[in-house]
């Protein structure tokens, strides 16, 4: 019998601030990433744009420039966190090779465009667990990939005994 040599594959990771992506990258690691498979663990952060702020916000204040620094700066070190806590739960890897990746707008949009533009063979996120009204108002992040994805989409669900706030 031949030598099966497995294929090197590149999983996208979803993460963002929430229990649900900590948990979906914990489910993904325990259960696809194989250990010394040369995969690839592609973790990105969809870093939300800012809300778009004239000079003016909603109630005619004008906003300082200290003020969007601020929020700017926020921003980041909630990306840095979110990067951070994944890193940890990455750590016990071997041989799998682990890209970080921030990008910029929205989630749904974003994770669509990077798993085309790298050619990822699967994009694995947490399910935020909306109720049917919640998601028609928020849009549902999981959902719009796995519908607009065309590699194979992972919705890993929280269960409610591990979930926070709920």
């Amino acid at each position: 019998m031949a030598d099966v040599v497995a294929k090197e594959r590149k999983i996208l990771v979803a993460i963002d601030e929430g229990e649900e992506s900590a948990y979906a990258l914990s489910w993904c690691l325990k259960n696809i990433v194989l250990e010394n498979s040369k995969d690839t663990l592609v973790l990105l952060y969809a870093k939300p744009p800012r809300a778009v702020y004239t000079a003016l916000d909603g109630t005619g204040y004008l906003l300082s420039s200290d003020i969007m620094a601020t929020m700017d700066r926020y921003s980041n070190e909630v990306a840095e966190c979110v990067i951070e806590k994944a890193k940890k739960l990455c750590r016990e890897l071997n041989d799998v090779k682990v890209d970080m990746r921030i990008e910029h707008g929205d989630p749904r949009d974003v994770i669509c465009q990077v798993a085309e533009k790298l050619g990822v063979d699967m994009a694995v996120m947490g399910s935020h667990g909306y109720g049917a009204i919640k998601r028609a108002f928020l849009g549902s992040v999981s959902n719009h990939c796995a519908q607009n994805v065309k590699c194979p989409v992972l919705i890993v669900k929280t269960p409610k005994s591990a979930a926070v706030n709920k």
